[in-house]
């Protein structure tokens, strides 16, 4: 197979946010993981990706015709504090390969670019694989999320507290448009009064992602109230499943709707929705509970940049914008909501929903796994009179009394999720050169809803021994 053929649109359309960069060269290049299946929905060969030259092109070392790899720029707010300048300090967007509908391919982990800030520019094993497998079982799950096509070692080892084995991600992608994006953007059209490349920006994030918004009446509006459905549905989702995302800044909400950065994020065990598992996170700023009104915290600096482009004056942009924003947490309702009815399989009733609450506050008053109760509900559904702690016992006379759709729970409520201390303990046996407990995790969480004999481990919480969980924006 010839090597691919990519685009350089972004590169093309806003080179104002795109430093045209390489990437460092791998001294022994080694592929440590390939998703073949998402390869062939590519349009990629998975024999070639594995030669010389394939592992060239996943590393960024052979750029193929028409592409002009780039790191982005952006600013963003983090932790609340804002950035005026980011930037793809160790990343490198490769181009758009369009097959099918256009995505990004995207290196992580490529050398330093300017925007590094003094960073290494560098990757290693660990984190990377953490990526490729959490992404992946997003997907698996339904939720909407870059993907991660290959984790290639490097050869080379980068000095973090140690040693480790460095690495390159090749991450997949609707696009890598950031309301940080629009930040850095709009700041300096603030500077300046001139609002072309917002503008142009704006135009290409709706060609890109929402070209039904060129039909209404203000497209850029209408961009908002994209943006706006696309994130209410995806923090729903990521509620569903106790997902915890953990650095929910402003450069890492994507205007695609997909989920982005998966640095210290996890899955909640034991429901609480004061759950934080980032070492950084000391505020809980980015608690499970608290990732709607982020969600939204971040929505409302998307429309301060986008302000000159709602209504001809000010004072009418702002009322538009307000006016918009207020409807996230309604549409966010509406999608936890009905994700939730399925959950418990219910349907809509004030019953429904008071039952609902009642059985969260059993859960976090209880410390009950999050997502073995879902499993065990449709036990207890089919007459195993074990499935539930006692606790449970008056709840479960009332849930059955609303007749529940029990053969649906195990259609929505997946049995197998990445288990915090089994992705732990596949991520250091992979950095000490063994691959098969991640492989084994991703054959696993591949499939997220079908029960298999053999596998109850890979169902289970994690072992009282293994303590209370942190995680860290691994690089």
């Amino acid at each position: 197979m010839a090597s691919p053929t990519l685009t350089a649109d972004f590169a093309r359309a806003l080179p104002e946010l795109a430093q045209p960069w390489q990437a460092a060269v791998p001294p022994e290049p080694k592929l440590v993981v390939l998703n073949e299946a998402l390869a062939a929905d590519l349009g990629l060969d998975s024999a070639w990706l594995r030669s010389s030259d394939g592992l060239k092109f996943l590393t960024g070392n052979a750029v193929p015709d028409g592409a002009t790899p780039v790191a982005q720029a952006y600013a963003g707010h983090q932790f609340g504090n804002y950035v005026p300048l980011l930037g793809d300090g160790r990343a490198l967007l490769l181009g758009e390969l369009d097959h099918n509908r256009p995505r990004d391919i995207h290196l992580k982990g490529s050398g330093r670019t300017p925007f590094a800030r003094g960073g290494d520019g560098l990757a290693v094993v660990g984190p990377m694989l953490r990526e490729y497998v959490i992404s992946e079982a997003m997907h698996a799950l339904g939720i909407p999320t870059t993907r991660s096509l290959a984790v290639v070692a490097t050869g080379a080892h980068v000095q973090r507290e140690t040693a480790l084995p460095g690495a390159v991600l090749t991450r997949i992608a609707a696009s890598h448009l950031r309301v940080g994006s629009f930040q850095l953007v709009a700041q300096q059209a603030r500077a300046t009064g001139d609002l072309s490349l917002l503008r142009r920006l704006a135009d290409y994030a709706i060609a890109r992602h929402y070209p039904q918004a060129t039909q209404a009446e203000n497209p850029y509006l209408a961009l908002f109230q994209e943006v706006l459905e696309a994130q209410s549905a995806l923090i729903a989702q990521w509620m569903h499943v106790g997902f915890v995302h953990g650095v929910m800044n402003t450069d890492n909400m994507t205007i695609s709707g997909e989920t982005i950065d998966y640095g210290p994020c996890a899955f909640m065990e034991a429901y609480d929705p004061a759950t934080v598992y980032s070492s950084i996170d000391y505020a809980g700023r980015y608690a499970y509970g608290n990732q709607p009104l982020v969600a939204q915290w971040n929505l409302a600096r998307f429309a301060e940049t986008i302000l000159p482009l709602l209504a001809a004056t000010e004072e009418l942009a702002l009322s538009v914008a307000v006016e918009t924003l207020e409807g996230f947490m309604p549409r966010y309702h509406s999608h936890w909501s009905a994700g939730m009815l399925a959950k418990f399989g219910l349907t809509g009733s004030v019953e429904s929903a008071a039952l609902i609450d009642q059985a969260l506050a059993l859960l976090n008053d209880n410390q009950v796994d999050y997502t073995s109760f879902f499993r065990h509900l449709a036990r207890a559904g089919r007459g195993d009179p074990d499935a539930l702690p006692p606790v449970f016992t008056d709840w479960l006379h009332r849930w059955r009394a609303l007749q529940p759709d029990v053969d649906a729970l195990d259609r929505v409520n997946p049995i197998y999720i990445p288990r915090n201390h089994l992705v732990e303990q596949a991520l250091t046996a992979a950095t000490g050169g063994d691959l098969e407990p991640v492989c084994t995790l991703l054959e696993v969480i591949g499939e997220p809803y079908r029960e298999r004999e053999g596998l109850q481990a890979y169902a289970a919480p994690a072992p009282p021994e293994f303590g209370e969980y942190r995680t860290f924006c691994g690089t």
